[in-house]
């Protein structure tokens, strides 16, 4: 081949490969438009944890905000978004403190923290984490803070994975940085283990008594425990990310339908009687789900036609009625007041 005709073959080629990547930039282009449809607007503006009459959340819609703690009207939670500088892959508020869950790029690796913020949402108190952030909680005095992190493996789904829960006092900065140092008494007897793991903290409102998950031998359990005390107590098996109601006599859960996959149902159990309610939400919820009153539980699941992007769910706590998109493009919700 003469170096002339090489010449045109390599010109030639450079527009094929350019039209393909054009139409590529194109076709991603159009599919993240399409992702932008229907989502609210959101804008940089206050954002207060102490407001009486709102709704905080991680937007997840597309933009220059996705990420950012941001607020909207409790009784319009698909209105236009008031924006914060805070982003987290974590959040949750309670009486004007919150917890954030922040990773950020390092020079060797991910850099995770978890942050105490006040109620203009500026960081207090910063600790360093372990592995990828998971699960936030903070008491309904806001008095305890919680988080849980991956240490190894990718999510709750797979075979082998380890967790870490800390809880520190928002009031004397003391950290307990591991649950796993907590004493464990399972079905009446102490038990002790070395693949004992901790998920899902829940506050009670005596700023003392928690619930959450505990892993161990292929099970899972709901455990009743106290900070002061250092202990835990198991109440039934297969319960994970626990949420307590906010009159204190119920548990919001997701419970395993199958054994070794991803699927899970979302339950409310009784404390009382420990009897448990499936939920009319027949979907896998691989979330800790909120109570939105004593009547209504909201949880976040994969958007359709988005790519990491989650869209917020109602339904009752009863088991009646059907479940409804409470706003799109959001996680880790929080109600304000």
């Amino acid at each position: 081949m003469t170096r002339s005709r090489r010449l045109l073959v390599l010109a030639l080629a450079v527009l094929v490969l350019g039209g393909i990547g054009a139409t590529l930039v194109l076709r991603s282009a159009a599919r993240a438009e399409r992702t932008r449809e229907g989502d609210p607007t959101v804008a940089r503006g206050p954002v207060a944890l102490d407001r009486t009459d709102g709704l905080a959340f991680l937007n997840g819609a597309p933009g220059p905000h996705r990420g950012a703690v941001v607020s909207v009207p409790d009784r319009d939670p698909r209105a236009d978004r008031s924006a914060s500088a805070l982003t987290c892959q974590r959040f949750h508020a309670a009486a004007g403190t919150g917890v954030c869950l922040n990773s950020s790029p390092g020079a060797l690796a991910q850099d995770n923290k978890a942050l105490i913020v006040d109620s203009e949402l500026r960081t207090v108190r910063s600790f360093p984490l372990a592995g990828t952030p998971s699960r936030a909680r903070v008491s309904p005095s806001g008095r305890f803070a919680a988080w849980t992190v991956f240490v190894a493996g990718e999510s709750y789904g797979t075979a082998f994975f380890s967790t870490r829960t800390a809880i520190v006092d928002t009031r004397t900065w003391a950290l307990e940085p591991d649950l796993e140092k907590f004493a464990v008494v399972l079905d009446g007897r102490p038990y002790s283990a070395g693949d004992v793991n901790f998920w899902g903290v829940t506050f009670a409102g005596d700023d003392d008594t928690f619930y959450a998950t505990l892993g161990t031998a292929g099970q899972t359990y709901l455990v009743k425990g106290s900070v002061a005390g250092r202990s835990v107590t198991t109440l039934a098996k297969n319960v994970e990310c626990p949420s307590l109601s906010p009159d204190g006599t119920r548990i919001a859960y997701k419970k395993r339908v199958q054994r070794g996959a991803q699927l899970w149902r979302e339950h409310v159990m009784d404390l009382a009687t420990l009897r448990e309610q499936p939920l009319a939400e027949k979907r896998s919820v691989d979330d800790q789900a909120l109570w939105l009153d004593d009547r209504t539980l909201v949880y976040a699941l994969p958007a359709e036609g988005a790519v990491d992007t989650t869209d917020l769910w109602t339904v009752p706590a009863d088991g009646t009625g059907t479940p409804r998109v409470l706003t799109p493009g959001a996680s880790s919700p929080t109600r304000l007041g």
